[in-house]
């Protein structure tokens, strides 16, 4: 199993850099999941995207569709790109503490 080491913290992650027990999450470990986006700074819109994504997980289990974020958080998809460079799936995501999701936001 992989590991991923900022700021003196230690995460077990997947092959993808996702964190592997989401249970963990908690905002340092988004900001420390941050830094692999280059993202150093989470503004108020980093937050709003990344806990849409951790509250609709935590009801339901899995990513939100990209339309649905969309359409909850007010950012088109070119907003949470310029949020979150790798995108939606995989930054917002990963900063979210969620695993790879399929498909998925």
């Amino acid at each position: 199993m992989a590991v991923f080491s900022v700021n003196g913290r230690n995460y077990e992650v997947d092959e993808d850099g996702f964190l592997m027990d989401p249970e963990l999450w908690n905002d340092d470990v988004a900001r420390d999941f941050a830094t692999t986006e280059n993202v150093f700074d989470m503004t108020d819109d980093h937050w709003k995207l990344v806990r849409f994504i951790r509250k609709y997980y935590e009801a339901y289990g899995i990513a939100p569709m990209v339309r649905k974020a969309t359409r909850e958080t007010g950012f088109d998809t070119d907003r949470m790109y310029q949020l979150f460079p790798s995108g939606p799936a995989k930054g917002a995501c990963k900063v979210a503490g969620l695993s790879k999701p399929a498909g998925c936001v």
